[in-house]
């Protein structure tokens, strides 16, 4: 028998409903419920209205009751991360911070083939703690989904090796994780060959096996001067499209070009942004392509930032993601990385929390969840506040003091 419980009261709950996908959002745009209650029929929100008015219409339900003021906002998606993987590179966090660049450290070893060394020569089983251990931190700062990507393999059977440690990780963490094969991230430096020979390896013999383990539906490419270039791309996004993957793209980090290459793919969404003009902006507004700010690497790595506020001024849809990753974007917290965001490039607390909520679902092409609506997964999180604007005024520093995850207390500060 599936168990009802309703939880509250809450001094405020924001559904985050009503609210449009694309374009720029006001905070008078938000919907505030307030002396609110959800109830949860098993994984699922049944319910959300006033607290009393649902104490008495579910009068055999297990009541949850909160005591001092609480905020409630739906479980965040993390859209981009790369917590799969071993070893540090603190060092080169050093180095950049002594002035060497990314790409300078990587022309020397360091950058991505550092960590692909390190994961190369660790177990499955070992990346799988270590992706669960990350996945686990994450759900204490609000986040219940969380794309992982590979990549860090680079070889057929490390790349799957690295997707089965995922797969795993998966439960092993209460937090959903949504893989995505990221093979094309670099050219291994070990690969007897060129960039379209690696590419056309990949596509012919790891795709197959991606469907036939039922590992992902999703291919990324890393589009830049010094990895793959649109040009080396194309035949790679157009065989995984045959196959029926969902494609996403890292695009303008360093150079432009990748942002192009996603609207020409209909791709998912275009991730990082940082070098897009006004070019590319008008192209990613004028589509279906959602643009992911990655803050965490612009803080790891001290450049600009995403031109999120010239995104949605332009209309595009705006995600913002972590990043997470052992080289540039070491820190991994979503919600400080969006306060923070949103203080540079002047967004609005509805911006920020639709870009961290249902428009970072919609980037992973996931419809129940983002909002807090009938149907929908019970995923949220609590903030000890009477005002939801404290949040993001406290930059991350106001922590969620539970978080619920498919209907179940995933996460209790007091207990933890």
């Amino acid at each position: 028998m599936k168990e009802i419980k309703l939880i509250g009261p809450f001094k405020q709950v924001l559904p985050m409903t009503g609210v449009p996908l694309k374009g720029a959002l006001y905070d008078e745009q938000l919907l505030i419920i307030n002396d609110a209650g959800i109830v949860i029929n098993d994984t699922k929100i049944e319910a959300i209205g006033t607290f009393k008015d649902l104490v008495n219409q579910y009068k055999n339900a297990e009541i949850y009751e909160l005591k001092g003021n609480h905020v409630c906002l739906p479980g965040f998606v993390d859209a981009h991360t790369h917590i799969c993987f071993a070893g540090s590179r603190a060092n080169e966090y050093a180095m950049r911070n002594a002035g060497k660049s990314y790409l300078e450290i990587a022309e020397v070893g360091g950058g991505i083939w550092d960590t692909v060394t390190q994961t190369r020569n660790t177990s499955k089983e070992d990346l799988a703690r270590g992706t669960a251990k990350r996945a686990n931190r994450h759900l204490k700062t609000g986040v219940t989904t969380i794309e992982v990507k590979s990549g860090y393999g680079l070889s057929v059977e490390e790349e799957l090796k690295m997707l089965y440690a995922i797969k795993e990780a998966g439960n092993q963490t209460p937090v959903d994780l949504i893989p995505t094969c990221l093979a094309a991230h670099m050219l291994p430096r070990d690969y007897n060959g060129n960039a379209e020979a690696y590419l056309a390896e990949m596509s012919a013999s790891l795709f197959p096996r991606l469907i036939e383990g039922k590992l992902t539906n999703r291919i990324d490419a890393f589009i830049e001067q010094s990895t793959f270039t649109p040009e080396q791309i194309k035949p790679y996004f157009k065989k995984a499209n045959e196959l029926g993957f969902d494609i996403t793209v890292h695009a303008d980090q360093f150079s432009t070009g990748g942002s192009e290459t996603a609207v020409d793919f209909d791709a998912i969404s275009a991730d990082h942004l940082e070098a897009s003009t006004a070019k590319e902006i008008k192209l990613l507004a004028n589509s279906n392509v959602i643009a992911i700010a990655l803050p965490g690497a612009s803080l790891g790595l001290g450049c600009a930032y995403t031109p999120a506020r010239n995104l949605l001024d332009a209309g595009a849809s705006l995600a913002i993601a972590s990043d997470h990753n052992p080289g540039s974007a070491p820190m991994g917290d979503l919600l400080t990385q969006a306060a923070i965001l949103g203080a540079f490039e002047k967004l609005t607390n509805a911006e920020v929390l639709a870009g961290i909520t249902f428009r970072a679902a919609a980037a992973l092409k996931l419809k129940d969840r983002g909002v807090l609506k009938t149907g929908h997964l019970a995923d949220f999180s609590l903030f000890h506040t009477d005002n939801y604007q404290e949040i993001l005024y406290n930059q991350g520093n106001l922590k969620p003091c539970m978080v619920w995850k498919n209907g179940i207390l995933a996460y209790n500060k007091h207990k933890a």
